[in-house]
């Protein structure tokens, strides 16, 4: 059952839209979270959830993608390397703080707060069904496609 709190969030997303995860009720969300666009991990790990799009789309899933980044990043990001899902702004952290994927970091020796790269899928019903944590990028968007073909 979906989380009241998790029902309220609204957050702007890319083409214009508003995300709420209640208007998903009934499908399969993929939210995977990622640290930064357009740089060299969140572009490869973005592309292979890219590539793998249609095979989701064909699971009943839908695919999100989450950082703190700015519309205007976001849709710079989506358009260089067509990725044919909505990337969300979560520059509030909000919905980061409710999958608790912001972590202390080790960047060039100093420690800073960061997304800790993290995937969610959540069943028709809104209930998290399957959680990666501190995911490495290769293979990961398969592996979650696998899951969602379980359900």
């Amino acid at each position: 059952m979906l989380d009241q709190t998790l029902a309220a969030i609204r957050l702007p997303a890319t083409g214009g839209q508003t995300f709420a995860l209640s208007a998903y009720l009934g499908r399969i969300v993929v939210l995977y979270f990622y640290p930064k666009d357009s740089t060299p991990g969140c572009t490869s790990e973005a592309q292979q959830f890219r590539d793998l799009h249609a095979d989701f789309v064909n699971a009943g899933a839908v695919v999100f993608g989450v950082s703190r980044d700015s519309i205007k990043s976001h849709e710079n990001f989506k358009a260089r390397y067509e990725l044919p899902f909505a990337l969300v702004s979560d520059s509030e952290e909000i919905l980061c703080g409710h999958f608790a994927v912001i972590k202390m970091k080790s960047m060039y020796g100093k420690q800073v707060r960061g997304v800790e790269r993290s995937t969610f899928v959540l069943d028709r019903t809104g209930s998290v069904c399957g959680e990666w944590r501190g995911v490495k990028v290769a293979g990961h968007a398969q592996l979650v496609l696998d899951a969602v073909r379980r359900l």
